[in-house]
């Protein structure tokens, strides 16, 4: 039997680790192919090594409709001042920041995807640390190519996911039909044994 002491030691225990926990930047890449007419999420993680550092966060988004170098570049996002801006152009109130408060992760969001957003996406993330006594600067720039399509291709890993999900269900089932089973001869033993005794 469980004792009161070793429920509080484990309670205690479970409160300390999760006390411990802090949430993780984790850098994941953008998908790049995106459905005609669905929304399509840019995604642009920029991690900073120490959240307790005070620091001035700029993002700008540009678009290429090619992946050339010498196509320019049109700005379509930028986020300053803790204020998100859209400059006039072919993107005007068809993006929507998706960005974390801490500016960890400074995504945008295509709402209704056309055949002409196919292209180059590039996230240019510009940081100033504030110290006391000086103040370093950080800048990072990560490019997204999108193809748009127009019905979303076939995920082998969702297939095999679910493939998993219901041999996992079928198991499990199996398994608790079999514990049960077990339980009841073990009680119905049990009671046999309890009633030759009583005689």
């Amino acid at each position: 039997m469980v004792t009161q002491a070793r429920v509080h030691l484990f309670t205690l225990v479970l409160l300390l680790l999760v006390q411990g926990c802090q949430p993780v930047c984790v850098d994941a890449t953008s998908e790049t192919e995106a459905v005609l007419g669905k929304p399509m999420m840019l995604t642009c993680i920029s991690c900073l090594k120490r959240e307790e550092v005070k620091v001035k966060t700029r993002v700008d988004w540009y678009y290429r409709p090619r992946a050339e170098k010498d196509t320019p570049k049109i700005h379509i996002y930028m986020y300053k001042n803790d204020t998100p801006m859209e400059p006039d152009g072919p993107f005007k109130d068809r993006l929507t920041w998706i960005g974390s408060q801490d500016l960890q992760d400074v995504s945008i969001k295509i709402r209704k995807v056309t055949y002409n957003d196919s292209g180059l996406y590039e996230c240019h993330v510009f940081r100033l640390f504030e110290f006391k006594f000086f103040s370093p600067t950080e800048y990072i720039v990560k490019n997204i190519t999108l193809k748009v399509k127009e019905k979303a291709s076939d995920d082998p890993t969702a297939f095999y996911s679910e493939i998993m999900m219901y041999v996992l269900l079928v198991f499990l089932t199996f398994w608790l039909l079999v514990e049960m089973v077990y339980c009841y001869r073990k009680i119905s033993k049990s009671d046999e044994q309890a009633q030759d005794t009583a005689y």
